[in-house]
C-alpha cells in the first residue's frame, strides 16, 4: 500500500489481520527468546492498530448520528421560526 493514497478500512482490518497470523506464525518458529519477544512487541502493536481501526469506526459512526440529530434541530427551529 502506498502512503498516499489511503485503503478502505476494511482493506486495512484485512491487512492487519494477514500481518497477525504471519506474526503468530513467526512466534510459533522462533528459536529463541529474543525473537519470541520480538513477535510479541509486534502482535502488540498490530492489535493495537486493529483496536485503533475499530475505534475510528465507531467514532465516525457517532459523529454521522450527532450531524444527523444537529439536522433535526436546525430544521424544527428554521420551522418554527417559519410560523
Amino acid at each position: 500500500m502506498n502512503a498516499k493514497n489511503h485503503a478502505p478500512p476494511d482493506q486495512l482490518q484485512e491487512e492487519m489481520e494477514n500481518l497477525l497470523a504471519r506474526i503468530n506464525a513467526m512466534e510459533v518458529t522462533s528459536k529463541d527468546e529474543f525473537q519470541t519477544s520480538t513477535t510479541r512487541v509486534l502482535r502488540e502493536l498490530v492489535q493495537g492498530q486493529i483496536h485503533s481501526l475499530n475505534e475510528f469506526s465507531h467514532l465516525k459512526k457517532a459523529i454521522d448520528m450527532v450531524t444527523l440529530e444537529v439536522f433535526k434541530v436546525s430544521q424544527a427551529v428554521n420551522q418554527k421560526a417559519a410560523d
